[in-house]
């Protein structure tokens, strides 16, 4: 099979220029890999394009259920097999479900990377959905527990609140009755429809020879196979202020408010991260301060976004006992609409900037997270940025581009709410001030 690959990792390249190589076989399987010297790990990934945006509304958690399956066991390895070979490794092996995307990875020592790989292809390309009982009634748990658990459920409430009735606006987890629905041949239906090669991304970054672990792709996947899975054309949201409320007994009452955002390819991305290090997302941001340190009134306050292929969500984040909630939304929507009126002065701008590229610079000394970026960037069709490519961007950012973005974004009258408590005449009450003070 013929391999095509660019920015050859041993190539000379400027100061900060990300040293990876790409390959794409004929099959469509991508291979993205960056050596990075002095390391002695590698990380592994296979990332897959599907995730619960393209399931239909009866197959709701059917890519989360089928990522647990791929630990169930394979053509040439057993369920416990695996956890054994893991484990004698010194690894683990972990996976994960969005809504975009699956996830199969894992850390290795360079000397098992062949070993690893041999495993994990398997797993993606030959799972043998054994012992599905046993994981449905474990991925039924699953469900159980997050459901028990407000902070988790407020996000869930808060997607439907923004999203409404679009596939965006459903829980990755899924839903208890559809997965009690899935079969065997169900989920070998969806495998074989979703885990196309030309949706699959190999991600490897560390202690890594690209051609070697191209070789390896070309001798793990499976044969006369080929192709991509369609990608799902989604209608586009409808966005409008919503109100969501989960009556739960609960000490706190959890508290969202959110709306529509950034799509993963908006150039304005960049300024987003900026905006939010200053509203929510350190511990000089206003929100942190002004709730939290000043006034006492919640132990956890932030805010946060997602980007997706078309659009995008943000929000901001409260929980807080019920003699404090009405006060804690006031200062939110008092903060919201500064943030709108006055993003930042100087003095914040600066201090932002400098924390995300400290964050961003720090997190690359992890081969896990270059791994996930490569791949991520690969999966999704974006360009994989350099360092000094990204601190270019951020630092180009300005106070007047703060300022549209906030207009656009978090105007707090614009944004949908959404709850957990144990009343809910009582966030009633809380969310009329908080709207008033809009």
């Amino acid at each position: 099979m013929a391999a095509t690959a660019t920015d050859a990792g041993d190539r000379a390249r400027p100061s900060g220029r990300p040293g990876h190589s790409l390959s794409t076989l004929d099959s469509g399987v991508r291979v993205v890999t960056e050596r990075v010297p002095g390391v002695r790990s590698v990380a592994l990934g296979f990332l897959v394009d599907t995730g619960s945006v393209v399931e239909q509304p009866e197959q709701a958690g059917i890519s989360h259920l089928l990522e647990h399956m791929l630990f169930r066991g394979t053509e040439r390895y057993a369920s416990e097999e695996i956890d054994q070979l893991f484990d004698e490794m010194g690894a683990e092996i972990n996976a994960g479900t969005d809504k975009e995307s699956t996830t199969l990875y894992t850390r290795v020592l360079d000397g098992h990377l062949e070993r690893a790989f041999d495993v994990m292809a398997d797993m993606i390309w030959r799972p043998r959905f054994g012992e599905l009982e046993a994981e449905r009634e474990v991925v039924l748990e699953e469900i159980a527990m997050y459901e028990d658990d407000p902070q988790d459920r407020v996000f869930d409430l808060e997607g439907r609140a923004i999203f409404g009735a679009h596939p965006l606006g459903r829980p990755v987890i899924g839903t208890a009755a559809a997965v009690a629905a899935v079969d065997r041949e169900r989920l070998a239906a969806y495998h074989s429809a979703r885990y196309r090669p030309g949706s699959i991304v190999i991600a490897a970054a560390g202690s890594v020879e690209h051609e070697a672990l191209v070789e390896l792709v070309r001798r793990a996947e499976e044969r006369g196979v080929t192709g991509a899975a369609p990608r799902t054309e989604l209608a586009a949201p409808v966005f409008a202020p919503r109100v969501e409320f989960l009556e739960k007994e609960t000490e706190q009452y959890h508290v969202c408010l959110g709306g529509s955002g950034l799509a993963r390819d908006d150039e304005r991305r960049f300024a987003l991260r900026v905006l939010e290090g200053i509203l929510g997302g350190t511990s000089s941001s206003r929100l942190f301060q002004e709730v939290r340190e000043r006034r006492g009134l919640a132990y956890s306050v932030f805010c946060w976004s997602n980007l997706y292929a078309a659009t995008g969500e943000v929000g901001v984040y409260v929980g807080t006992r019920p003699d404090n909630l009405g006060a804690a939304l006031e200062v939110l929507a008092r903060e919201l609409r500064r943030c709108v009126e006055d993003p930042a002065s100087e003095e914040e701008l600066v201090r932002s900037r400098e924390n995300l590229k400290g964050r961003m610079v720090l997190a690359l000394e992890s081969t896990s997270a270059r791994m996930g970026r490569l791949g991520g960037a690969v999966l999704t069709d974006m360009p994989v940025l350099s360092t000094d490519e990204v601190i270019a961007r951020i630092d180009a950012v300005r106070i007047e581009d703060l300022r549209e973005l906030a207009g656009e974004l978090f105007a707090p009258e614009r944004m949908s709410i959404a709850g957990v408590g144990a009343d809910a005449a009582v966030f009633e009450r809380a969310t009329s001030v908080l709207r008033a003070a809009a």
